[in-house]
């Protein structure tokens, strides 16, 4: 996992979560990573300062990874307590709240980038969740 500092083109700073630095390039070329302020798809990756290694650096990227992976637990927790499952069907489930033909809940489930892509470029309000973490790899 990665973690950028990335800003839209309206001035917003936001940080995003990637597998690794091609994905970013992939998903932001693709025009799938969104501002959450304005959901401008116009992003970049803001200025960082470059992590200098060192003992104390490690213990602390050590328990920053720790506390990532307590919140993404917490965050998909959550949803799964509070959004309907739906597979699969995820875009067509999404499109039909989104045009009114359901009524409106949450949901998760599966989509390609394809799919996703798709779904944001008809106004669908989608995000996508951070690829599952654990202790040994991250």
């Amino acid at each position: 996992m990665i973690a950028y500092s990335l800003k839209c083109d309206k001035g917003h700073f936001f940080d995003g979560w990637f597998a690794s630095s091609t994905a970013y390039d992939d998903q932001a070329a693709a025009g799938l990573v969104a501002c959450p302020e304005c959901a401008s798809t116009k992003v970049e990756k803001a200025p960082m300062a470059p992590a200098v290694a060192g003992t104390k650096r490690t213990t602390l990227a050590a328990e920053e990874r720790k506390k990532v992976r307590q919140f993404v637990a917490g965050m998909k927790k959550y949803i799964k307590e509070n959004a309907d499952y739906v597979g699969k069907d995820f875009p067509e489930e999404a499109r039909k709240i989104h045009y009114g033909e359901v009524d409106e809940r949450h949901i998760y489930g599966e989509a390609s980038l394809d799919e996703a892509k798709e779904l944001i470029e008809e106004g669908v309000e989608i995000a996508a969740l951070p690829p599952e973490m654990d202790e040994e790899t991250n």
